[in-house]
């Protein structure tokens, strides 16, 4: 019963009241997004932009969801998504693109009050998130079926009836579905954060944090970063910072890694419960979040051995 009160109910009032903020976000959005797709204004968009998305797998029409999830959190984006019909391949590539870079100004702003350049984040994110919606389109079957969530083509909708019936339909869906996977991680963290669990976890990642080239100290933080995203996560780097457990230099790189691969427990079930596949998204971000990592270290390496050099021949 203590354990009801103390975790499961403040939990879920907790997942409640995020889901019920989340929802006021994106309804609007997506209705907005059903009415410009009934008028055919998107057709007027898809062609304009095609001839770039084309490179990367995608329709041009998707160029709102890339948009969208650069400047909102990635309900946003995924509410658009729901109205309309993608295969798997274009909604991997896309859901890939969109985990990498969404919620641009929000999360910059947040991981620059820990010391890192909010447009080194901003242009980071934007520039992997180009470059792997590339490569995916390079290496990505042509045959991956369709994605199980709704689908409603625009030869269906007829009528502006049967926009804000289909609207209705899928909204019913995603707003289930935000409040299931919400109110999971409200749980796990709640009952890691009760049974001390993160502080032991830490030390036991050490190996994989030296894998993908970040410092012992952020262990922590990294799995805050992972569980529950930047937000909460960089507010805890601030004091990690200022109590002395993480240099700047040290949260730097975590940031970096953090900048393409967190929340990644939520970020993953969102677009798993469209049908992508959990672990391919995963793996994917892992390994992006690997070489960004791995990239940034070789060059401090090469600048700290070149700043040297070229003060000492203005000596």
């Amino acid at each position: 019963m203590n354990l009801i009160n103390k975790i499961v109910v403040p939990s879920l009032k907790k997942a409640t009241q995020t889901s019920l903020l989340l929802i006021k976000l994106i309804l609007p959005i997506s209705l907005v997004f059903r009415l410009l797709e009934y008028s055919g204004l998107l057709v007027y968009v898809a062609n304009f932009l095609n001839p770039v998305f084309i490179h990367l797998g995608l329709p041009g029409s998707t160029a709102m969801i890339f948009i969208t999830s650069l400047f909102l959190p990635l309900y946003a984006p995924l509410a658009i998504i729901t109205s309309m019909t993608l295969t798997l391949r274009e909604l991997t590539i896309l859901a890939l693109m969109c985990q990498l870079a969404h919620n641009l100004p929000v999360e910059s702003a947040i991981q620059a009050k820990t010391g890192t350049s909010f447009w080194a984040m901003f242009s980071v994110r934007i520039v992997v998130s180009v470059i792997v919606g590339f490569v995916l389109n390079l290496i990505l079957p042509l045959e991956m079926g369709m994605p199980t969530f709704l689908q409603t083509s625009l030869e269906s909708i007829n009528s502006l009836w049967g926009v804000f019936v289909a609207w209705a339909m899928t909204s019913f869906r995603l707003v289930i579905m935000i409040f299931i996977i919400i109110a999971a991680l409200m749980l796990a963290y709640k009952l890691l954060e009760e049974y001390n669990l993160i502080n032991r976890l830490s030390k036991s990642i050490e190996p994989i944090l030296k894998f993908f080239g970040l410092p012992k100290s952020t262990a922590f933080l990294w799995i805050i970063g992972y569980v529950v995203g930047l937000a909460y996560g960089g507010g805890l780097m601030i004091d990690q910072m200022n109590e002395g457990k993480v240099t700047k230099a040290e949260g730097s790189l975590l940031n970096y890694h953090l900048a393409v691969s967190h929340s990644v427990i939520e970020d993953n079930l969102l677009f798993a419960a469209l049908g992508v596949s959990f672990w391919l998204i995963l793996a994917i971000r892992l390994v992006v979040a690997w070489i960004v990592v791995w990239l940034r270290r070789a060059f401090l390496k090469l600048k700290g051995r070149i700043i040297p050099q070229v003060a000492y021949s203005n000596i």
